[in-house]
Order: structure tokens, then C-alpha cells, then sequence
């Protein structure tokens, strides 16, 4: 790796002042290929924009919900925090890059990045419990305790702070093979669950006209949902385990770029995927709400 722009007291991967170059670039050998970047840097603009108060309502909506809320809705909740706490971080991270160059702010930066890279983990708590609400109802129906959700995503903050500490620490190249297995781990059991789900869904109205309408709107969910954990997801999962193979400047100024811009903008995609979800429901005639609302707990999302 070429350091040749890099302070030795600053953490690995985070570009130096007085180098000459301009301060959105980490490496000579990107100087000139900046596509990478304006994508990585739209992305940032995107999320911040639509990203972060998109979040904020979903903690609304989630928050505001009573009778009506699904065992899910913790992990959502949760979700919604870590993505509006990196899209937040936006701000400073483009007056660091752009203007300031402090060598502090760039570990609360990493410390960012590394919340991100194990979001993850709670869409593979949302993949698990729907999983087990339609393929295993009966098992399901016995660990309906919020109280296990809530100890779940305690450890799942545990794993994700542990993890961004260390990226802060010693930095992005360090963590490259924690991240690459955690994110293809994610991947695999997302896949699993969804598939699944879709696969019961389609077995459950084999030799029927018609699909009932819970299983249909829950069919329907779990297809779109798993169209964006492979748009968010696969490039890493596909492109990060062959990063020897690739030139330095194909991996660390396009590939890499690239693939955490379009893991990035799944803080945007998913709370208005959510929120779309909750505007059709609200739009439903109050006596098709009541049957969705007794005949939920074998299909919850």
C-alpha cells in the first residue's frame, strides 16, 4: 500500500494535510479518478437530506404504535437509530474531509463507519423473526416476549460498538476480514430467512385461487425486502473476499467506494420502505385493519 500521504500519527487509511492533494482524495493514486468519489459524496448528500428525518420518523411511527405493533418493530427501532446517528454524522464528516482535517474527528468518523458496517446485524434480527412467525408459528407464539427481543439487541449493540471501536482504533484495513465475514454471514442467514418465508407463502396457497389477503401484503414485504438487502448487500458480499486480486486503484478507489456507498444508502431505503408500509396500512377500511390485526401474529413482519 502506498503511504505516502499518510501522517504516521494518524490512524491508518486517513489522509494528511500539506499533501497536495485535494482533501477529498486519501491516496495519490485516486487524484485522478475521482468517479468513485462524487458517487460516495452524492450518497452522503442523499442520506443526510432524506435519510436522517426519514429515521427520526420511523422512531416516531414505531414510538407512537400500541395494539397495532409487531415483534419486529425493537429491531426497527434500533435500526433507525444507528442509520440516523451515521446519516447525522454526515455533517461532520464533510467539514472534516472538506475543511478541517482533524485528526480526532477522524476516529469518531471511523467510529461511525463501524456502526454502519454492523447495521446488519439488526436487518438479520428482522430476517429471524419474521422467519420464525410464518415458517414456525407455533414456536413463535412462545417467544413473543419483547423482553428477549430487548436482551437481543443489547448484545447486538454490544457486538456493534466492540466492533466500531476497533475500526476507530486500528483502522479500516485492520478490520477488512472482521467486516467481510460479518457482512457475508448477514447476507447468507438474510437470504435463507427470506427465501424461506417466500417459499412457505407460495406452499401455504398451492391448489387455492387466491392468496389471503395478510399473506399476500406479507409475501409482498418480504420480496421487497429481500430485492434491496441484494441491491444494498451482494456488491460487498461479492467483490470484498477477491480484494487481492484487484490493483489498488480498482479496489480502493472504485470497488470499495462504491460498494459502501450503495451498502450507505440502505440508511435512506429502508425507513421510507417502512414508512410506505405504514401509509397503505393506514389507508385500509377500519374492518379489514381489525381482521389484519387478529390474524397477524402468523405472518408478522
Amino acid at each position: 500500500m502506498n503511504t505516502s500521504v499518510m501522517n504516521s500519527s494518524l490512524p491508518p487509511n486517513l489522509p494528511s494535510s500539506g499533501s497536495g492533494l485535494p482533501p477529498w482524495y486519501q491516496y495519490d493514486e485516486c487524484k485522478d479518478e475521482p468517479g468513485g468519489f462524487a458517487f460516495y459524496y452524492l450518497v452522503k448528500v442523499v442520506n443526510l437530506v432524506v435519510g436522517f428525518p426519514a429515521n427520526i420518523m420511523v422512531m416516531w411511527q414505531v414510538a407512537r404504535k400500541k395494539s397495532d405493533s409487531s415483534t419486529s418493530d425493537i429491531f426497527i427501532f434500533n435500526l433507525a437509530i444507528s442509520d440516523a446517528y451515521f446519516c447525522l454524522m454526515t455533517i461532520i464528516f464533510l467539514v472534516n474531509r472538506l475543511l478541517l482535517n482533524d485528526k480526532m474527528m477522524w476516529y469518531f468518523q471511523l467510529f461511525a463507519y463501524g456502526i454502519k458496517d454492523s447495521t446488519p446485524l439488526f436487518l438479520t434480527c428482522i430476517c429471524l423473526d419474521r422467519y420464525m412467525a410464518v415458517v414456525h408459528p407455533i414456536v413463535f407464539t412462545g417467544i413473543r416476549d419483547n423482553k428477549i427481543r430487548v436482551a437481543l439487541s443489547i448484545l447486538v449493540w454490544g457486538l456493534m460498538l466492540a466492533y466500531a471501536l476497533s475500526k476507530s482504533v486500528v483502522g479500516e484495513d485492520s478490520t477488512i476480514n472482521a467486516f467481510t465475514g460479518l457482512i457475508l454471514s448477514a447476507f447468507i442467514i438474510m437470504i435463507f430467512c427470506n427465501i424461506s418465508v417466500i417459499w412457505n407463502l407460495r406452499k401455504s396457497v398451492m391448489g387455492k385461487e387466491k392468496m389471503h389477503p395478510m399473506k399476500k401484503k406479507a409475501f409482498r414485504t418480504v420480496v421487497i425486502t429481500l430485492a434491496i438487502i441484494v441491491f444494498n448487500y451482494l456488491p460487498p458480499v461479492a467483490l470484498f473476499p477477491f480484494a487481492a486480486y484487484y490493483s489498488f486503484v480498482e479496489f480502493k478507489c472504485y470497488i470499495s467506494m462504491i460498494s459502501y456507498s450503495i451498502m450507505d444508502l440502505s440508511s435512506s431505503i429502508e425507513p421510507l420502505l417502512y414508512m410506505s408500509k405504514m401509509e397503505r396500512l393506514t389507508k385500509l377500511p377500519c374492518s379489514c385493519c381489525q381482521r389484519s390485526s387478529e390474524e397477524s401474529h402468523n405472518v408478522t413482519t
